[in-house]
């Protein structure tokens, strides 16, 4: 039986993903606290991660050795890299990586961590797809693109190390925690999809544009997520 791991980036889309769920238990652990419970029909588990890779990959590890997720969603909001992606559209990914590690020297690709034998790490194609399909519904004002999402320990804001992002790694969108996240279910052979609200251009707008989009992006990253399990639960009883 399937049970989801959801990583919510914000505080409000946790608090919305409660109010939505029936909830049996709550651990805390790593300074984190998961809930634990049903969401239309679905067994889930429901955290937010706090910032960074580092915190993304360790609660990503909780959820698969603690609560065994057998599937991994994270959402969050993300800051453009493409012209095309505007502010309120959403970027499902495709694959991820680690825009900021650097190995090349040993032969690697810029991103690649060594030894993993992939540069990047491809999300769930299938419910990847479904996820897309799922925002149209859902969300029908709203574009939604599926490509690359890459992820950094730094908020992108100048459009010079923008453009050296996108140009080196062809990504759709850059945020900080997605690729951990992404790499942690690889190295644990359990699928993952990433789901992004553009809150910002990744530029010298930035900082303006964050604290107004983050209530929408919420609000929309919780109706993508409810439709996904009420999809699930659908095609259970098919």
């Amino acid at each position: 039986m399937r049970k989801t791991g959801i990583i919510g980036a914000m505080e409000i889309e946790v608090e919305g993903l409660k109010k939505e769920m029936q909830v049996c238990r709550t651990v805390e652990k790593a300074g984190m606290k998961f809930f634990e419970g049903t969401l239309c029909g679905q067994n889930v588990v429901v955290v937010r991660s706090g910032v960074g890779k580092v915190n993304a990959a360790v609660c990503t590890q909780i959820l698969i050795d603690d609560f065994g997720v057998n599937l991994i969603i994270n959402t969050g909001v993300a800051g453009s890299l493409k012209n095309e992606i505007n502010i309120e559209d959403i970027v499902i990914a495709t694959d991820v990586l680690h825009h900021d590690v650097d190995a090349t020297l040993f032969g690697y690709k810029k991103g690649e961590v060594p030894q993993m034998g992939v540069h990047s790490f491809a999300a769930d194609e299938k419910i990847s797809e479904l996820a897309r399909e799922v925002s149209e519904q859902v969300n029908p004002e709203i574009k939604v693109f599926r490509g690359r999402i890459v992820s950094g320990d730094q908020f992108i804001f100048d459009k010079t190390i923008k453009a050296q992002i996108k140009n080196t790694f062809e990504g759709f969108c850059t945020e900080m925690e997605g690729a951990s996240i992404g790499h942690t279910a690889w190295l644990n052979k359990v699928p993952f999809v990433i789901i992004r609200a553009i809150s910002d251009k990744a530029d010298d707008s930035a900082k303006m544009d964050y604290p107004v989009f983050e209530a929408k992006a919420a609000a929309d990253s919780l109706r993508l997520v409810q439709g996904l399990m009420k999809r699930f639960s659908e095609d259970q009883t098919k």
